[in-house]
């Protein structure tokens, strides 16, 4: 059974642990209860909410983050369990000491996956990716010429129109993929845990406010999976952040992708990826295992270009 992600919108919520399930109350009253060893994630958004400490211990016995988000579904706590695999001193030893030069190649072949990724999304809406697949063939070690930013320059008016902006402060397509990419950076900090590895040691991402730039280096190739999801719900001119449109958005982990020539969920593929750079680290392995294909599901297929 794929894991299942719960988000907590309602307010005044009280979430306890009742034997293997995790339940959630409301005035003394039951309204539904999940067992622990399903859950991939919980995301708590509904003001109010209490987290007994039974069950904060039970969901990190089992590596599953807890994710507190603002009005913005814009993440500002998640809780990370102190151990999360039985080698994790020696491989957090190995990540720390890892040389600059292997940081930089490691960088390098995240930044290529994504832009070709970005540029199979692209291909999917029906538009011309020559320019991002060149982009990808020029990224450098550590990316010193900033290809990265230029595919951006390239992906974004490319696939959500000319007049689309980023900003993680806007409503419409920028709320939507806030929230797809909350779930994405939580779901690779866990695969970075059961790994034996630490999301706060970085390969590019190296911001001192920022608790977990691993996290967001490894879910660079994965980005435009979020993203076609999200332009999936556009086309259907469905712009809002409801509960319909989260529901879809929070199947991201579940969605396909090819590797090693299988077919596995994105969330496999985080966990391999994640396994790959800890055996890097200790010299086992010379290149990180990243996926080769998004693989567009039915729905995905009718996207307009």
């Amino acid at each position: 059974m794929l894991p299942h992600l719960l988000e907590i919108n309602g307010n005044e919520r009280y979430l306890c642990k009742e034997r293997g399930f995790l339940c959630i109350m409301n005035e003394g009253k039951r309204l539904g209860r999940l067992p622990l060893d399903d859950l991939s994630m919980v995301l708590v958004a509904g003001h109010g909410t209490v987290i007994s400490a039974n069950l904060l211990s039970a969901l990190a016995e089992r590596c599953v983050p807890v994710v507190l988000c603002n009005a913005a579904m814009l993440p500002v706590s998640l809780t990370l369990p102190l151990s999360g695999h039985h080698l994790q001193s020696l491989r957090m030893k190995q990540q720390a000491a890892a040389s600059l030069p292997l940081q930089k190649r490691l960088w390098q072949s995240l930044v290529m996956a994504k832009i070709n990724n970005q540029a199979q999304v692209a291909e999917g809406l029906g538009k011309k990716s020559g320019h991002l697949r060149e982009l990808a063939k020029a990224v450098r070690s550590g990316d010193s010429d900033n290809r990265e930013a230029a595919a951006a320059a390239v992906y974004w008016p490319l696939c959500f129109g000319k007049g689309f902006r980023r900003d993680r402060n806007e409503s419409g397509a920028n709320a939507l993929l806030n929230y797809a990419y909350t779930i994405l950076r939580s779901a690779t900090a866990r695969a970075i845990l059961l790994s034996g590895l630490h999301p706060a040691f970085g390969l590019f991402h190296h911001n001192s406010r920022n608790s977990m730039p691993l996290a967001d280096d490894l879910m660079e190739p994965f980005r435009p999976v979020a993203d076609l999801l999200v332009l999936t719900l556009l086309s259907r001119g469905k712009k809002d952040l409801v509960p319909e449109n989260k529901q879809f958005l929070a199947s991201l982990t579940n969605r396909d992708m090819s590797l090693k020539g299988e077919t596995s969920p994105l969330s496999s593929c985080l966990q391999r990826l994640a396994l790959s750079l800890a055996e890097v680290y200790a010299g086992e392995k010379k290149s990180l295992l990243l996926p080769e294909k998004i693989l567009l599901p039915v729905e995905m297929q009718a996207i307009p270009a």
